[in-house]
């Protein structure tokens, strides 16, 4: 959850002097860092929520963090590393009080170092006969592993490492053969035009396809990791220490920051096509229809990139060989500026396309509707929100309650009964949105209570009385929707304004972040990065904080999530639960909720395909269970084989239809013309929605609600 307004507000409850941090501009890299580990260590303690007190059992708390951070599955250091890495497993505190990095560059080095020699060991491994017979087991989870003693046992596990992931390509490999075979039967029982070939390769031809497969894998992810600078490995450095304060209070470097407000603008300004990596190169990926990339007619997918110049009085730089993350840079820029590219076309040729950078919207975080034709003669209005996304820096930006009042109007004008609105996969965004929604559908009111770290509390209210949609309404959700998502579906819950449905409890995010400049406290030009800071927590109008708990659905439906440790109440330094009084508000009484819950529950029970995905979840979770694995290739076949024999059990949930009819509107139908790309997502959209058992007995509860 984050909130958006002017730091100075912030800034009256603090001696403003107290947070001038006066600084000389950093000559090298070092001090820069130096710089940032004072500046973030006296942000923390000043404007965080729960400032923790930094001395020896927070730096024991951030050494652990950081070691399970930059090898967390213990392939790297040695045991000897981490005896040598323990001495200063008291200092931490000490560290970020100075700005001293004698800690960073030592495990920084010797991670390099590590990586040097794994690199190496691994070229020998893949240089060599693979013996896929050996009576050998590998152990999956890392609780359960120690670091190698010695740098031969450390060889021997990236064998086993490299082993299992042979195995598991040649599954893949049978895998795809299968489905290519099933494929052309079906195709010949149906007497329809065979241009199915099936690749049959035999299990030595396998094994060596599989084995080049892994060698390109484990090659091309250590010159990835070779490729980060120091300062990219300081980023994770820094949320070490600011993790263990709460998961949610990050270090972001001015590249990561500038890619989160991309996202949560739903916007960004280039060219409007994705980079891909592959091999050392940079390649075009899909290009976005309508974007400066498109328009030009010169570029296409898979045009490999050479250089990008971006701008016109500079020269070109060569990408090859650099991380797309850094290449993306140079092409994003300001809107109306030229950026050009130097390709090698698929022939070949080298062409040079210059092109004015646009605003490109992220169409994939903003609501999109469909109407449903549901099976009792009616209509509903299914909406779905991926995110909570606003643009306060642009008047005319995309909001998520603007987005969503117009999804309702189109609704409204095809006559639909109900609307289902889906907050699910929902990770937040700006708080002030969920008043602005709430407002589309029921008259003024508190929506929110936000507590300060001094215990002052706020109480936040949607203001309109003229709500647009009045009539049933199911929201849905799952253990991923988190934080503006828990507020919305909490205030439409306690307020009896429509029915929860779907995981037993969503995320249970209950906390309010804002970002900070570094750059603010510091007498310098430098570009220093942001912190992400938790300053608030969040409060249901019944006064129950949403922290860890989240919000219990009305109906409640398990779902493959539901077995896992996905929450806030998994993570040791998530801030606790707790309650505050209430607020004053009016609750609707327009429903009966328990008999909703006795119908759906009774449709559930004798509803054969809900019933075999709670099977197959559970299924699922045993395995995740598993700690170690054979890698003896007769031994892991047998297991592959009697996973498929499970997995024959759940077939028919990939052929599960719903049997719900959906209509699209007129004008996308007309954009689907000329729009290969919005097309091919529209139908993979309804495609899922008709495998959507959730929705159809949201459907059912939407035409209940009377």
């Amino acid at each position: 959850m984050f909130k958006k307004f002017k730091l100075n507000t912030l800034l009256l409850f603090l001696p403003l002097t107290t947070l001038i941090f006066c600084f000389n501009s950093p000559k090298n890299d070092d001090e820069k860092m130096q710089t940032i580990m004072v500046s973030v260590k006296n942000t923390l303690s000043y404007l965080h929520y729960s400032p923790k007190p930094i001395n020896d059992a927070y730096s024991q708390n951030v050494y652990d963090k950081y070691l399970e951070m930059i090898d967390p599955a213990k392939r790297y250091f040695l045991q000897s590393d981490i005896d040598e890495f323990a001495k200063h497993k008291t200092k931490l505190d000490d560290y970020i009080n100075k700005g001293d990095l004698v800690f960073y560059n030592l495990t920084y080095n010797r991670l390099f170092d590590r990586i040097d020699k794994i690199d190496k060991a691994t070229k020998d491994i893949l240089s060599k006969p693979i013996n896929l017979d050996e009576d050998e087991t590998i152990i999956l989870e890392p609780k359960k592993k120690k670091f190698p003693a010695t740098e031969q046992e450390q060889y021997n596990e990236w064998k086993k490492f490299i082993k299992y992931n042979i195995l598991q390509e040649i599954e893949t490999l049978n895998a795809r053969e299968e489905t290519q075979k099933k494929k052309k039967d079906s195709v010949q029982k149906h007497n329809l035009k065979d241009t199915i070939k099936v690749e049959i390769l035999t299990p030595e031809q396998k094994r060596l396809k599989a084995t080049n497969e892994v060698k390109d894998l484990v090659t091309e992810s250590f010159k990835r990791i070779k490729k980060r600078k120091k300062m990219d490995w300081f980023t994770v450095y820094m949320n070490a220490y600011t993790e263990v304060f709460d998961p949610h209070t990050s270090y972001f470097s001015p590249k990561d920051k500038d890619e989160f407000d991309s996202q949560f603008k739903g916007k960004i300004i280039g060219i409007g096509a994705l980079i891909q990596e592959k091999k050392g190169y940079l390649y075009l990926g899909p290009l976005t229809i309508g974007a400066p990339a498109w328009k030009s007619k010169q570029l296409n997918e898979g045009d490999k990139i050479l250089k990008v110049r971006s701008k016109p009085n500079e020269e070109p730089v060569n990408v090859v060989g650099m991380l797309s993350d850094e290449a993306v840079r140079l092409i994003r820029g300001e809107k109306g500026t030229k950026v050009t590219l130097t390709v090698e076309k698929k022939d070949k040729t080298i062409r040079e396309v210059t092109m004015i950078r646009e605003e490109v919207a992220i169409e994939d975080t903003f609501a999109r509707s469909i109407i449903i034709n549901a099976p009792n003669g009616k209509k509903y209005g299914f909406i779905n929100l991926p995110g909570f996304n606003a643009d306060f820096e642009d008047a005319k930006g995309r909001n998520a309650s603007d987005d969503i009042k117009n999804e309702i109007i189109k609704l409204k004008a095809q006559g639909i009964s109900g609307i289902i609105l889906d907050l699910r996969n929902n990770g937040g965004g700006s708080l002030t949105e969920v008043g602005d929604i709430m407002g589309l559908f029921m008259n003024e009111g508190p929506y929110v209570q936000v507590k300060e770290g001094n215990g002052k509390i706020q109480t936040l209210r949607s203001k309109t009385n003229a709500p647009i949609w009045t009539g049933p309404l199911v929201i849905m959700q799952n253990e991923l929707s988190a934080s503006a998502s828990e507020i919305l579906a909490g205030v439409i819950q306690d307020y009896g304004r429509g029915v929860v449905i779907g995981s037993p409890q969503s995320f249970g995010k209950g906390t309010v972040q804002t970002f900070v400049d570094l750059n603010r406290f510091l007498s310098s030009n430098d570009d220093f990065g942001a912190l992400k800071l938790t300053i608030q927590k969040f409060y249901r109008v019944t006064g129950e904080s949403t922290q860890r708990k989240g919000i219990e659905s009305d109906i409640k439906m398990n779902d493959y999530f539901t077995h896992s440790e996905i929450g806030e109440r998994f993570d040791e330094y998530a801030l606790a639960w707790d309650k505050i009084a209430p607020a004053k508000f009016n609750r609707l009484t327009s429903f009966d909720i328990a008999k909703l819950q006795k119908n759906s529950a009774a449709r559930l029970e004798v509803n054969k395909a809900y019933q075999l995905l709670q099977e197959s979840a559970k299924w699922k979770e045993d395995l995740d269970k598993e700690e170690t694995i054979t890698l003896n290739q007769t031994k892991f076949n047998e297991l592959m084989k009697h996973r498929k024999e499970q997995i024959k059990k759940f077939e028919s949930l990939n052929k599960f239809e719903n049997g719900l009819k959906f209509v699209r509107y007129t004008d996308e139908l007309a954009r689907e013309k000329t729009d290969e790309a919005f097309k091919k997502k529209s139908e993979n959209w309804i495609k899922n929605l008709q495998r959507d058992i959730y929705l159809k007995e949201a459907v059912n509860i939407v035409s209940e609600i009377k």
